[in-house]
């Protein structure tokens, strides 16, 4: 018998999935910044933008969280990545946008609201939103600009990660189409 003290908490977190085909795109950008940068580039089912990071939380949280998530009702956008950069600490080469669409704000708002009324820590950051290309990176980038990709962004989705030995396994919880709302 388990008791809802025993149930096993998860890692959680929100997140922009890219598709297959889109994915790769970020994978042969990560290996062509690897030469100057060096570090480990990721692979393509890792890459992902994270929306709002939950922690480890315990089932009936976790539940709340997609319920919450059920209810948010924003349309689709497209995101435009041209811009690199690093971080020297924690040694991450990423892309990001350099015009964040209003959409993809309201969105991580919303999130963050969500997590809120779960019971869940306001989170103390301004939202940034990138993506991981590289880590344990030694240098920038060479150029912050890259020629543009385009995400057709149309769902988003609830991550649990997994440690591991070799690195984080990620696995897509559940998907919520983006949608403009009902009037």
């Amino acid at each position: 018998m388990t008791s809802a003290r025993t149930e096993k908490h998860q890692r959680l977190f929100f997140a922009l999935w890219p598709d297959p085909a889109l994915a790769q795109r970020f994978f042969h950008l990560a290996r062509e910044q690897h030469e100057a940068c060096q570090g480990r580039v990721l692979a393509p089912e890792q890459i992902h933008l994270t929306l709002r990071y939950a922690g480890p939380v315990a089932p009936d949280t976790a539940r709340c969280l997609g319920e919450a998530a059920d209810r948010i009702a924003l349309p689709p956008f497209t995101l435009r990545f041209d811009r690199l950069g690093y971080w020297p600490r924690p040694k991450v080469v990423w892309c990001m946008p350099s015009e964040v669409p209003d959409a993809l704000t309201d969105l991580a708002r919303s999130l963050e609201a969500a997590c809120v009324a779960c019971g869940l820590e306001g989170e103390n950051r301004a939202f940034a939103p990138h993506l991981t290309l590289l880590r344990k990176a030694r240098r920038a980038p060479p150029d912050s600009e890259m020629p543009g990709i385009d995400w057709p962004v149309r769902d988003f989705a609830l991550v649990r990660s997994d440690t591991r030995p070799d690195g984080a396994v990620y696995s897509v919880l559940q998907r919520w189409a983006l949608q403009p709302p009902e009037t």
